[in-house]
Formats: structure tokens, sequence, C-alpha cells
């Protein structure tokens, strides 16, 4: 058998695109099929080394948030000086414990925070590493165990290239699981525990409420009392269908909204602005991050006499303009826009509940007002589940991860002091890599919604099984 990777069906066939693979990587049981993954969290080890001990890091400060919320503001001076520095300066007074709540993050996120204090605090960041591992371990076995042939395969390739620098320094891998679990429970009609997963997912990062709509239409649909419209649909088909949500299913998305209003309500109990009121501000008053789409209009249109600069503030380097506003609202009109016509085309059954949810976070991240690197492991083991060897996501995505990673090793390494605001300005090529990276999300985004060239249709399982033949 020929060892090399060919593309087995063209395109104008009809039929999607699969990877034929080697015979070697078939294997799919026992300590063999788990060698690519312990490979890749080695190389993770090894593509965060340069930033696992820095006391600027995003684990850093997830421990000034724990040592904080448990032990009162004071305990943050165990910790090297300048590491608690950007909390200690945004409060008026030292706090008591079970007071101080993550800024940027839902309250919940203190639980993982929490688990990495088993170790001694100097050795935090590692132990906070070897957790996000164990996570990215536990994503790559469910994909064994419940994932089409290859899928495996995508996952490793999305992290290698997307991810080796971010998965093990954010904590965004434990909403993407609890996301994929919420998938894998609703494919098997679990829906308590769909509603559960998705719910977790939301205390802990808050863009997976975006699927709960999609959640809701695909369990009424199971259920058989959503059918799908067999007519042009009007207004008139419209207000039919809403006169029936009195046979509608309820009891799950109430018991979603239980859990998130009850964890909220606990945190809020502590520290009511920090737990509703800073959430809120901070989702609302963020500038264009300088990575988003948004920013990349902001920097063409400074060619056209629209002066930028830059600022660092809410975590984040931004691009400032006079238009900045402007892009804003139409980046908000946009996002609305986009995840309104995802759920309608699944309100027709012109997509299943993974593609409505891969929908949804593309048009969340190509229209956001921030596109940080790590947004990335959101969506990848939702695209390696679907879609696996699928000719085009492999190559359209690992453009992206690989431009990605580009942007934030290489130019953003560049940026030693992030509150060198003038930096990102100075950089050769910054905008220019930003903006391609911005160019590729924003025509697979479109390129799925509008099915072209069929992206949305699935590798047939025959394709599959014939890549493996």
């Amino acid at each position: 058998m020929s060892q090399q990777v060919h593309v087995l069906n063209k395109r104008n066939t009809g039929k999607r695109s699969a990877l034929q693979l080697p015979e070697y990587l078939q294997v799919t049981r026992g300590i063999t099929a788990y060698i690519p993954i312990l490979f890749t969290i080695i190389a993770m080890f090894i593509g965060t080394s340069w930033q696992i001990f820095l006391t600027t890091s995003d684990p850093a400060r997830y421990q000034c948030y724990t040592l904080a919320f448990w032990l009162g503001s004071d305990a943050t001076k165990m910790l090297p000086a300048d590491q608690c520095q950007f909390l200690r300066s945004q409060l008026p007074a030292p706090q008591p414990p079970f007071h101080i709540l993550p800024f940027e993050y839902p309250p919940l996120t203190l639980l993982p925070f929490t688990l990495a204090m088993v170790t001694p605090l100097p050795y935090y960041q590692l132990a906070f590493a070897f957790l996000m591992s164990l996570v990215v371990l536990l994503l790559y076995w469910l994909l064994l165990r419940f994932g089409p042939r290859g899928s495996w395969i995508a996952f490793v390739s999305y992290v290698l290239l997307g991810a080796i620098a971010t998965m093990q320094v954010r904590f965004d891998v434990l909403p993407s699981l609890l996301t994929f679990l919420c998938i894998l429970a609703a494919e098997r009609k679990r829906w308590t525990l769909a509603y559960l997963a998705l719910a977790f997912g939301t205390l802990l990062k808050i863009y997976p409420i975006l699927l709960l709509p999609a959640l809701f239409i695909a369990e009424q649909r199971s259920c058989g009392h959503l059918p799908v419209p067999r007519e042009a649909v009007t207004l008139r088909t419209l207000w039919q269908t809403l006169t029936t949500c009195k046979q509608w299913r309820w009891k799950n998305c109430l018991l979603f909204l239980i859990a998130l209003l009850g964890i909220t309500g606990i945190f809020a109990a502590l520290n009511f602005e920090g737990a509703v009121i800073d959430q809120l501000q901070y989702f609302l008053q963020r500038p264009m991050q300088v990575e988003s789409s948004g920013s990349t209009l902001l920097w063409l249109a400074h060619f056209f006499g629209f002066p930028i600069s830059t600022n660092y503030d809410f975590g984040s380097i931004n691009l400032l303009s006079p238009l900045g506003k402007g892009i804003s609202n139409l980046s908000t009109l946009a996002l609305l826009a986009g995840c309104a016509y995802a759920l309608w085309l699944q309100w027709r059954a012109k997509m299943n509940l993974t593609q409505t949810a891969i929908a949804l976070l593309l048009v969340f991240i190509a229209t956001g007002k921030v596109f940080s690197p790590q947004y990335l492991i959101w969506v990848l083991p939702l695209i390696a589940y679907a879609y696996a060897l699928d000719t085009f996501w492999l190559f359209h995505w690992n453009v992206i991860s690989v431009l990605t990673t580009y942007i934030y090793i290489f130019l953003y390494s560049q940026t030693a002091d992030p509150h060198q605001y003038v930096q990102p300005l100075t950089i050769p090529g910054f905008f220019e890599v930003v903006g391609l990276r911005n160019a590729f999300v924003v025509f697979v985004t479109l390129a799925f919604l509008f099915n072209w060239w069929q992206v949305r249709s699935p590798v047939t399982q025959e394709d599959r099984l014939e890549a493996f033949a």
C-alpha cells in the first residue's frame, strides 16, 4: 500500500474529499494510539517553556486571583513584587478573603485556578500546565472513542500548529471540553447532561452561551415539537411555529438557567460588583484588540487618512481610531446577523447541531472585538470531530493555525513589555500577518455559512473507510 497522502475525491464529484492515510496511522486502540498526543503534550511544554515561569503570564495572574480570593489581598505579597501589581493597583484598600473575584473571567474560574495550588507557590504555573495537558488528553480520548476515523489526527494537527504555545497557559480548553461534551450528550439524546455541560462551560467562559438556542432547537426537533417548515418561510410560518411554544420542552433550559444564575448568585452574595457588574462592563467597554477583524479594518483605514494608535487596557493591546465606535457597532451587527442566520439554517434543517455550533463560534471569532490566539481552542475539537480528514478544513484551518502561532510567538515576543503601546505599530509585518489570518477566518466563516463548495457536507463514512483501506 502506498504511504503517500493523496486526495480521494475531487470536489466536482459532489462528494467531500478526504485524505488517504498510511497504514501505520490506522491504529486507534491500545497504548500505541496515544503516542501522537504524548508527543504533542511534550511539544506543548517546549512551546510554552519561554513563558511558563514569567510573572506577567496569564497563569501568573490566575495565581494572584486565587491567593487573593482565598486568603485576602495581602496574601499576594507571598509572590514576586511585580506579579500581582495589576491587582493591587485596582484595589482602594486591602481586601478580606472571599471578596476579590477575577476582573476579566467568570467567578467559577477560581475552581480550576485553585486546583493548581496543590504544589508549592513557585511551581504553580507548571502545575497549571500539567492540568491543562490532562484535559487535552481527555479530549483526545473522546475523539478516539466517539469521533470518526482520522479525527484524532486532525485534532493533533490543529493543536500542534495552532495552540502549541497557548493550550497549557490558558484555561480555554476547559470550556472547549465542556462544549464538546454538550454536543456528544445531545447527539445521544442525553439532554440534561448536555445542558449542564453547556451551563458549566458558560460559567467558565461566557462564549458557550451562544450555543444555548441551538441546543434548544435540537432538543425540540428530537422530541417532534419543532418540525421542519415544508413551505417557504414567511412571517406567518414563523408565527405558527411560535404558537406551539407551549408544547416545547422547557425543563432542561430552565435547569441551565438555574445552574447559571444559582452559581453566579453564590459569588454575587460575596461580591455583587465583581460577579456581575465587572463581567458586563468588561465585555461591553472593551475597545478593538489589535488582532480582531475590526482592527484590520481600522489599520486599512489609516492608509486613507484615519489615524490609529495603541494602548494597553483590559489585559490586551488595543487599536484606537476615530472610526473605532463605528467599526465596533458594525461588528456587533455582523455578529447578530451571523448568529441569526446560523440558527435559521438549523431551523430549516440545513445544519445539524454540531455544524450550528461551529458556525456560531466562527461568527463570534470573526466578528468579535477581541481575537486572542487561544480562541482557536474553542472550535478545534468540533472541527476535528465533524470534518476529520476533510481537505478543505485541514488546509484552511491549519493555515489559520500557523499564522496565529506566528503572530503569538514571533510577533508578540517582540513586545516584551505590553505597556509599550507603540510597539505593534513598529513591528514589521505585524498588521499584514494579522490581516491575512483574519481574511482566512472571515473566508472560512462565510464559506461555511453559505456552503460554498459544499464545505458543510461532512466526509461520508464510505470516504473515511476508503481512506483506511
